[in-house]
């Protein structure tokens, strides 16, 4: 194995990953993020910028002792906002499961850094579809912290007692998807009853 199972933990409740493609000797499996808040943050920013190039202009003509410097804030909220959605758009998670290499591959994007992941055959006991206990996020309103709840994942279980998360969604799903995976990697396929 190269590279650290933890890496590849998610925060979040869902990831979803799609099959990209798909043949007897390969299954590339991917995952690019949360679009919705990259495409609200670019709007956003598009938006915000028929407001921000006068601004910058007026800046740049009169210097900040003219009726614009009070508005400095309008472009630079501007460029935050398209480094956010930069940033969102980025983030990437591909697995590739080579029936030929006999090796497991999880890769795992973002604009700041490139996270890796081999696993041959061989290190690999079997998958499980089983409950991962996720936190539901934030205290509010008097609410109890760190609560969790359960949700339907799959992961590869190594023979050195490691797990990965290789996705987590609804039960249907992934059982779907636990059983190509096994079918490729030639491992059974556990599932827990609750």
């Amino acid at each position: 194995m190269q590279g650290k199972p933890s890496d590849f933990e998610a925060i979040g409740s869902r990831l979803g990953l799609r099959v990209a493609a798909a043949n007897p000797g390969r299954l590339v499996l991917v995952w690019q993020g949360a679009r919705f808040p990259a495409f609200l943050c670019l709007g956003i920013a598009l938006a915000l910028g028929f407001i921000s190039v006068p601004i910058v202009e007026a800046l740049r003509q009169r210097g900040f002792a003219g009726p614009a410097a009070s508005l400095w804030y309008f472009p630079v909220m501007n460029l935050i906002l398209l480094g956010i959605a930069a940033f969102l758009l980025s983030i990437k998670r591909t697995i590739v499961v080579d029936k030929a290499a006999r090796i497991v591959t999880l890769t795992k994007r973002s604009l700041f850094r490139r996270i890796r992941l081999q696993i041959t055959y061989d290190e690999i006991a079997s998958l499980r579809v089983a409950a991962d206990e996720v936190y539901s996020g934030f205290a509010l309103a008097g609410s109890s912290a760190a609560e969790t709840y359960p949700v339907p994942s799959l992961r590869l279980i190594l023979k050195n007692g490691a797990t990965i998360l290789i996705d987590r969604g609804s039960k249907k799903r992934l059982e779907g998807l636990a059983e190509r995976v096994g079918g490729m990697v030639e491992k059974r396929v556990e599932a827990d009853a609750a």
